[in-house]
């Protein structure tokens, strides 16, 4: 059974996506797809009761969806566009679909391991998308290959561990570094680990202080992302997780960074 966190994110997801089109039907199959949401279950397993990190589940992927979708989207309301669109590659809505599969599926290698596990989601994701994209556009060969290869780059580059290239895939890197308010560490928070440090401590001690995190169009570039934290150790998932994130991203010319401790003064780094 879904959470409401995850009904409530399916809506969020689908409402990003234009009615009629095939990036929206792509979105209904897969917050409606059984092995999909087996697999991200799964991933919260390995992720917090093995490894104690903060989440990497079903509702992890869900937002780092929206997340993209709405930068995604930041950016095309700026005239901006996407690599499958400048290259001649592919449409805008290909490029949704691309940035949807990827976001939805980024994470599925957590199954295995932390280690690596941007490279054993993209064997674990390609099928999935094959089938799923087989289904939408069975006459089309090539523009299946497209989105699942922009989609396998998103997967690839989250960790900022291998060059990316593609916005598409930049904007999945982004989406995944901003999510990082203090919900996701709710559950390895209330978890007992024993008295020695867990792996994943730093992270879910630095996603526990993080209030909010906004995504709207920027004063001076077209995506603004503005951090809010209860403590100075939020600064670790700001300066070690998205700045690290966003310097790797090819969208970084597009994006304004700012964080403010509560009650303090607000810093901006790009």
């Amino acid at each position: 059974m879904k959470s409401p966190k995850e009904q409530a994110l399916d809506r969020v997801v689908l409402r990003h996506l234009a009615e009629g089109g095939k990036a929206r039907e792509l979105g209904k199959l897969l917050v409606s797809d059984p092995e999909i949401q087996a697999l991200q279950d799964y991933a919260n397993e390995v992720a917090i009761k093995r490894l104690g990190y903060n989440d990497h589940g079903p509702v992890h992927m869900r937002q780092v969806a929206v997340n993209a979708l709405h930068m995604l989207d930041l950016l095309h309301q700026a005239g901006i566009k996407t690599s499958l669109e400048e290259e001649d590659g592919g449409s805008y809505e290909d490029s949704v679909s691309a940035v949807l599969l990827a976001s939805f599926l980024h994470d599925l290698g957590m199954t295995i391991s932390r280690n690596d596990h941007e490279v054993t989601g993209t064997i674990i994701a390609r099928p999935i998308m094959q089938r799923l994209l087989e289904a939408l556009y069975p006459d089309n060969l090539a523009e299946r290959t497209a989105i699942i290869s922009v989609a396998t780059e998103g997967i690839y580059g989250h960790m900022a561990t291998h060059q990316i290239h593609s916005l598409e895939a930049g904007l999945v890197l982004v989406a995944d570094g901003c999510d990082m308010e203090k919900g996701r560490a709710r559950i390895p928070m209330m978890l007992n680990h024993g008295e020695q440090g867990e792996v994943g401590d730093i992270h879910k001690y630095s996603a526990n202080a993080i209030e909010h995190v906004e995504i709207s169009r920027g004063e001076e570039h077209p995506i603004k992302i503005e951090v809010t934290m209860s403590s100075d150790v939020g600064y670790f998932q700001v300066e070690e997780v998205l700045l690290q994130k966003i310097g790797k991203s090819p969208d970084k010319r597009f994006v304004e960074v700012y964080a403010t401790v509560i009650g303090g003064e607000r810093k901006r780094y790009l």
